[in-house]
């Protein structure tokens, strides 16, 4: 198969055996990862710029360890740090940007939209790292990346994501990757934080995190995001840990080989407790490990290159 996208948008445009492609080609990057030497010249002579309107840690860091491993020339740009500050508009930031010929525009913004919106108005390739509530592909395919890594399989499986289900654009694309793999999808959490027609999207829905969890192969636990939230959707911290966080007790009713994930940042005691977190079931660090062969594969793949062969 080619594969050579001039964007990664999303998720919910991929096929099968488009994310099986990206998957693929992911894994002989994380074999390179393992060297000693883990740097290779693929992409060298090639620019990257990392545009984020919006904090972040790890999607940030995977990208500019994934650029730099491929050796190519790698930007940082902040929202506090461009001139958005003095009042300059996204378009005009980005096609200044341009104008200095990058290669690829990897963006974070807070509007649902805006990578597509700059997508038909570049003549570099984007990638979405992010768009508000929209969708978050590179995070959904590392977390693919990951349950397969573990559980040698997605097809037949049963995974539970369980949270702020409302903001977050990290559920969204998870649901596309999934079912479009063949996986069984469950969505849990308040009433508050559950989106209208979840279920056009292929999933269960579910407001008992007890019954959500009974007898699923994964759970991907989100935390709750304030600072999206226009208001309360909850009565407290101490009662959503109550009923919707992981812990020692309900991860019992999950199967025994259970595996847990978090996009990160994880909020001990509330959605997730350190027990589990630090436990025996959680692949969270996996996640970050995986993000940096999947955003190789990634930047790679857009750059109109094919999958590596493994060693």
């Amino acid at each position: 198969m080619n594969f050579n996208p001039k964007h990664i948008l999303g998720i919910k445009d991929l096929s099968a055996a488009e994310i099986h492609f990206i998957l693929d080609s992911a894994a002989s990057f994380k074999e390179i990862n393992s060297r000693q030497i883990k740097k290779v010249p693929t992409l060298r002579g090639k620019t990257i710029v990392n545009l984020f309107f919006e904090a972040s840690t790890r999607t940030r860091t995977s990208f500019e360890i994934a650029g730099k491993r491929l050796s190519a020339d790698t930007i940082n740009i902040s929202a506090s740090s461009s001139s958005v500050v003095k009042g300059e508009t996204l378009e005009d930031t980005a096609k200044n940007i341009e104008a200095m010929h990058p290669d690829i525009i990897v963006m974070r913004h807070s509007a649902s939209g805006a990578c597509d919106y700059l997508a038909q108005r570049l003549k570099c390739s984007v990638i979405n790292a992010g768009d508000g509530t929209h969708e978050h592909p590179s995070q959904a395919l590392l977390d693919v990346f990951t349950i397969r890594q573990h559980k040698e399989k997605i097809e037949g499986l049963t995974v539970t994501i369980a949270g702020d289900v409302t903001h977050s654009r990290v559920v969204r694309s998870n649901i596309y990757c999934l079912t479009k793999l063949g996986a069984k999808v469950r969505v849990a959490g308040p009433r508050t934080m559950l989106p209208p027609g979840l279920e056009k999207l292929g999933c269960e829905v579910y407001t008992d995190l007890r019954e959500a969890i009974r007898d699923v192969d994964c759970i991907m636990m989100l935390r709750i995001q304030r600072e999206r939230q226009g208001k309360t959707l909850i009565p407290s911290l101490r009662e959503y840990a109550r009923f919707y966080g992981l812990n020692p007790e309900n991860i019992k009713l999950a199967k025994p080989d259970v595996i847990v994930l978090h996009p990160g940042p994880m909020n001990r005691g509330v959605e997730i407790s350190s027990q589990v977190a630090d436990g025996p079931h959680n692949v969270i660090l996996d996640q970050v490990e995986n993000g940096v062969a999947v955003r190789m594969a990634l930047l790679y793949l857009v750059s109109g290159g094919e999958p590596l062969q493994q060693n």
